[in-house]
């Protein structure tokens, strides 16, 4: 190895995809106000129909990149250009090259935390704790009904493989304002499933001055998926470039405030 790639390392990591195998993820999905996703979703994404709120815990063990680690978000769904998707808002992950190469790639709002998936006996519970703070905690209970009576609607409109995400890439610059106008990153995530449970899913927020999913209020419960699949990171294409200042206010998801 050295701190200088070579020409064919080089040409493997221009075709890289990033896959994940054998991974379990412990989904709910939850409405929210349409207050909330006016606030939070940075134009030019537009508010899908639904304020639908996915959040998820994630263990990804083997993949194609030398990396082990667990993984949780919380994303809304969105809508730009006439196509469905979700923009993610926080991504917390237990591993620093997890981290960078997700962030700086593609612009997902990565940071380190600790996130516990564990599952067993027909249960499962996800966690997310940051500086001693335990921001999301889900549990759920496999095999039964989900919370509501249109959850198999929801989740057929909103989540059906490819996933679309949208999300920002910016830098800030040396001095004042950005190294270039943020860009606006469209994304999409295929998957295998291997097995798929339905379930009622509880979840609990707690404020955190740094980690603020608490802000994303639950209104009412749909339910919970938990998958276990293989699943690939298709590359991104950005699709629009966003007025610097109108995007100021939503570019520091990344990092805990300074003030």
């Amino acid at each position: 190895m050295s701190f200088v790639m070579s020409p064919e390392n080089l040409q493997l990591l221009a075709n890289f995809k990033p896959q994940f195998y054998d991974g379990e993820n412990m989904s709910v999905f939850w409405e929210t106000t349409p207050e909330v996703v006016a606030k939070l979703l940075p134009p030019p994404l537009k508010p899908a129909e639904m304020p639908l709120v996915w959040a998820y815990v994630a263990s990804f063990q083997k993949t194609n990149f030398n990396c082990s680690y667990n993984e949780a978000a919380l994303l809304l769904a969105c809508e730009f250009d006439g196509e469905l998707g979700f923009h993610v808002i926080s991504m917390p992950v237990t591993d620093d090259m997890a981290m960078v190469g997700g962030r700086e790639r593609f612009g997902y709002p990565k940071k380190i935390a600790q996130v516990s998936l564990t599952s067993g006996d027909g249960t499962v519970e996800g966690w997310v704790e940051r500086h001693g703070i335990r921001i999301f905690q889900l549990n759920a209970t496999l095999g039964g009904k989900p919370n509501a009576a249109d959850a198999a609607a929801v989740m057929g409109q909103y989540v059906q493989p490819p996933i679309k995400i949208f999300l920002f890439k910016c830098f800030g610059a040396p001095g004042e304002g950005f190294d270039y106008n943020p860009r606006l990153v469209r994304q999409e995530i295929n998957s295998e499933t291997k097995q798929m449970d339905v379930a009622e899913a509880e979840v609990t927020l707690t404020p955190s001055n740094d980690d603020p999913w608490a802000e994303v209020e639950v209104m009412r419960v749909i339910g919970g998926l938990h998958l276990i699949s293989d699943s690939t990171m298709e590359p991104g294409t950005v699709v629009a470039e966003v007025d610097p200042a109108e995007y100021a206010p939503y570019a520091f998801s990344k990092i805990d405030p300074m003030f």
